[in-house]
Parts: structure tokens; sequence; C-alpha cells
């Protein structure tokens, strides 16, 4: 059916087999980042919980690299630029810094996403447009034959049908795994979102530490 087809209905067939294969590379690529993102952000968050200071934490964040580390070390770097300021308007720079570095972290994570919606959204389409040129095809066919003989109208229909039916194969898939994928990333965004309330809250200790005169002391293991 495919060699017989049209080259206009052969084009958007090809084009919905490409469509197919990228949105299961897309899964593919996705489903290994976002399950490797994930892991890290909840080990990372376990350091976080398990420091008593800032500096503890960044002393086994640092090897790493990854959304609660910048997020870390953001906070550490508004603490050492502010120097001798107020601890209140410390901690909303802070809080500036590590909303801009949640939202980097969301859009890193979604790059790739939007392929799928597109996708999802286009391929019924592109595959109606396929159906549309066979039955075209089909009509003029019957034209030129002058009869309605099935040998000369099933042909057309059979590519028009094939059209809708690969639109359909590239579609379903393409919205399941983005929706899929919508819900891993809410998730990944609430975890570093509680790691970014974490960081803020050892850098309030901190800070409040220093404002009483006490110094920084970061947790040992034997602790």
């Amino acid at each position: 059916m495919f060699l017989a087809a049209d080259i206009v209905v052969q084009v958007v067939m090809v084009g919905l087999l490409l469509a197919s294969v990228l949105t299961w590379t897309v899964w593919l690529a996705k489903t290994v980042e976002l399950t490797a993102a994930r892991r890290r952000v909840r080990a990372d968050l376990e350091v976080l919980e398990d420091s008593a200071t800032l500096d503890a934490a960044l002393a086994r964040l640092v090897p790493q690299d990854g959304a609660v580390t910048a997020l870390a070390r953001a906070a550490a770097v508004e603490i050492d630029a502010s120097g001798e300021l107020a601890a209140a308007g410390i901690k909303e720079r802070i809080l500036s810094r590590l909303e801009r570095i949640e939202a980097a972290a969301s859009r890193r994570i979604a790059r790739g996403t939007g392929i799928l919606a597109t996708i999802g959204s286009t391929a019924p389409f592109v595959g109606l447009f396929g159906t549309v040129w066979g039955i075209m095809n089909s009509f003029i066919g019957i034209s030129k034959a002058q009869t309605t003989n099935l040998a000369v109208v099933a042909p057309g229909i059979a590519e028009a049908l094939l059209a809708t039916a690969l639109g359909l194969v590239a579609a379903i898939p393409a919205v399941m795994i983005y929706n899929a994928f919508a819900r891993q990333i809410t998730g990944y965004r609430g975890l570093v979102g509680d790691a970014a309330a974490a960081v803020l809250r050892l850098a309030g200790r901190d800070l409040d530490r220093h404002a009483a005169g006490r110094p920084r002391v970061a947790r040992t293991a034997a602790e």
C-alpha cells in the first residue's frame, strides 16, 4: 500500500513514522534523565536534613553537581556577599536566588517534552490530511476509469485509512507519555522545592547563630 500510494501520502506516512520513532526516543531519554534526577535530589535532600549547618551540607554536596548543590552554593554565596547586613534582608535575597534556581531546574528537566505535546496534537490532523488526499485520489481514479468498481476505489481508500492509522499510532503514545512525564516533572519540582526550603532553613540557622555570636559548627560523622 505504501509503494502504491501517492507521493503526498507517502510523505505523510514517513513523517508520522518518524514522529513515532521520535516519541519513543524522547520517552527513553527522559525516563533515564528523570529517574537519575529524582534519585539525586532525594539523596541530596537527605544530606541537607542530616546536616546541622550549611557548611556541613556543602562539604558533602560539593563533589556532586546538581540542583541541590546549586541551591546550597547560592545560599552560601549570598551570605558571604551580604557580610554584616541584617539577617532578614539576607534571607529575602537567598530566597530570591533559590527561586531562580528552582525555575531553571524546572525548565531544564522539562526540555524535550514539548515535542511530545506537538506530536500528540498535530499527528491526527496530519494523518487526516493523508486520508483526505487518498480519498481524493480515489475519486480521481473513479473519474478516469468511469466506473465505481471496487478494484478502482479500494487502493486509494486503503492508503487513506493507513494514513489515519499511522496518525493515531503516533499521537496516542505521545499524549500518554507527555501526561506521564508531566506528573513526574511535577514530583521532581516538589522535591527541588523541598530542598530549597531545607537550604533556607540551614541558612537561617547559620544567620541566627552568627547574630547570637556563636560560630557555625559542622556536624561530624560521629554525630
